[in-house]
């Protein structure tokens, strides 16, 4: 007599190792990625997914950007649409809150373009209102949308040790935490937006040290120390950090060339600056921060790195001459 699992049981014994390694080769299927902006922090992510074994379909503005990630195995397509199309998964890496809503609200963008059961990855530095307003328009067409704004530099981009802070659905976090472990470190902090509130404090945080670190080297250049000995003094105290280590030698060396843009760290702060008023919560180093970067842009220096606001503090800038002239 045959039992429901009947046709297994006549079944010839390769045939059923076989069987039981298909189906566990279907659960263990990677999802199909799409990724869409290959800039700076972008091109890197994508390229440590590929070396994971993942497919991946890209797009971004412009193709020159995208032509080491198709040379490291990625397929290129010419629009959003295309990306949703061929993606299970799909990450952003885009550079303002503008673009992040033309890429997933737009006519042709990841929500009218995509299906149900897909998952979206932000890994923009966004605002939260707006990651908020995507997860619930997303959810509506069965789409989950995670922010999921990430630290770490580019150097954390191509070692895989971005900190990556995630806001939205806690079921399709879960499913989307491995994915996520091949970039990072991962952590949920809550609902839709609370990846970007989470990175609007790691913004304001690396503001404040920022400004330390230029300013103890500003003092130790105007008193002879010898700034690399400072550093390495630094560095083994308590005001030891990724930026006293990764940035400041960068700065004495007047190596200003950007893993992450003034322009952009200045629309970090905003964010930040804005959700801090909204609460009623003063930052004045925050906003003494901001003022300090907005100078800097006005004075032509928006596509150089962060490490660049130590410009501000040699004793030819305009700042430190205004000074001078005031005292």
């Amino acid at each position: 007599m045959m039992g429901p699992s009947g046709r297994h049981r006549n079944m010839p014994r390769h045939r059923k190792a076989r069987h039981r390694k298909d189906r566990k080769d279907m659960s263990q299927q990677k999802p199909r990625l799409g990724f869409i902006g290959l800039g700076q922090m972008g091109a890197p992510i994508a390229v440590r997914l590929l070396e994971a074994g993942y497919q991946v379909t890209v797009h971004t503005r412009t193709r020159g950007p995208a032509a080491p990630v198709v040379q490291a195995g990625a397929r290129w397509t010419d629009s959003v649409a295309g990306v949703a199309r061929a993606a299970d998964v799909v990450l952003t890496m885009l550079g303002m809150p503008d673009d992040v809503r033309d890429v997933y609200l737009g006519d042709d963008g990841l929500l009218a373009c995509g299906r149900a059961g897909q998952v979206c990855l932000d890994l923009t530095t966004s605002s939260a209102s707006l990651a908020a307003e995507i997860a619930a328009r997303a959810e509506a067409v069965g789409i989950a949308v995670l922010d999921a704004p990430v630290s770490g530099g580019v150097p954390g981009a191509r070692a895989g040790t971005l900190s990556i802070m995630v806001g939205g659905d806690a079921a399709a976090f879960a499913r989307m935490r491995p994915l996520l472990e091949r970039v990072g470190a991962a952590c949920r902090f809550g609902g839709p937006g609370a990846g970007q509130r989470a990175k609007a404090c790691n913004q304001i945080v690396i503001a404040g040290t920022m400004m330390g670190v230029c300013e103890g080297l500003a003092l130790a250049g105007r008193t002879g120390l010898e700034q690399q000995d400072l550093l390495r003094m630094l560095a083994g105290g308590a005001a030891g950090g990724f930026l006293v280590q990764h940035m400041g030698p960068r700065i004495v060396a007047g190596d200003y060339r950007a893993d992450f843009y003034v322009r952009h760290f200045l629309k970090d702060l905003d964010i930040a600056l804005r959700e801090a008023a909204r609460l009623k919560l003063a930052l004045p180093a925050t906003e003494l921060a901001c003022r300090l970067y907005a100078r800097l842009e006005q004075e032509g220096g928006g596509a150089l790195g962060t490490q660049a606001l130590a410009t501000l503090y040699g004793p030819d800038s305009t700042m430190q001459k205004e000074h001078a002239h005031e005292a």
